[in-house]
């Protein structure tokens, strides 16, 4: 099934039923694009991060790749972050995490860059903030090897942080930091 073969919105029955990885964005069924090794192993050192935060401290779950979010914006969306953080309370038979994480990290592959591609992450953070996400990460390990920290009360004005720097996720996972040069371990 592709998002061109059904005649209407698509519904999270029908991402369930889709062959292959993919979001549920706006009504339509995106497949998410491959992943290389630098952007892959970002994610993890992220996620890996965000799961000790979580056995060292509580107060929410940490999540790697591969979790998808069920969201309401009010249009149902499925999205899937490569890290995020989630104070919910788990369904562990859902097929999805029901509700918006406080913490999103979206860490760019080589299809993330350009004109097309900067509208479609946008959109995401456009998403992600009207479903109540805290803070958002843009992570950058291919180009400019920088993280760029949107907050809800000012998603227009990112905080560009830099290798040798430390990024935070506040006020969404209190106390919690990262280095940016860990990206490059």
């Amino acid at each position: 099934m592709t998002t061109s073969s059904l005649e209407r919105e698509a519904s999270l029955e029908d991402l369930l039923a889709y062959d292959g990885r993919a979001e549920l964005i706006d009504g339509e069924i995106v497949p998410m694009s491959p992943t290389g090794h630098s952007p892959v192993k970002a994610a993890l050192r992220i996620g890996s991060a965000l799961d000790h935060w979580e056995r060292a401290h509580g107060g929410g779950y940490g999540y790697g790749d591969g979790g998808s979010f069920l969201i309401h914006t009010p249009r149902q969306q499925v999205l899937s972050p490569d890290a995020a953080w989630w104070t919910g309370t788990p369904d562990e038979h859902a097929p999805v995490i029901r509700g918006a994480p406080v913490f999103v990290v979206e860490v760019r592959s080589t299809t993330d860059y350009g004109p097309s591609a900067e509208r479609a992450m946008q959109r995401k953070r456009d998403l992600w903030f009207a479903a109540g996400v805290q803070v958002l990460w843009d992570v950058d390990v291919l180009r400019q090897h920088t993280i760029r920290v949107f907050r809800a009360d000012a998603s227009e004005s990112p905080v560009t942080v830099r290798r040798g720097e430390v990024a935070d996720a506040e006020p969404a996972v209190p106390g919690w930091r990262f280095a940016v040069d860990d990206l490059f371990v």
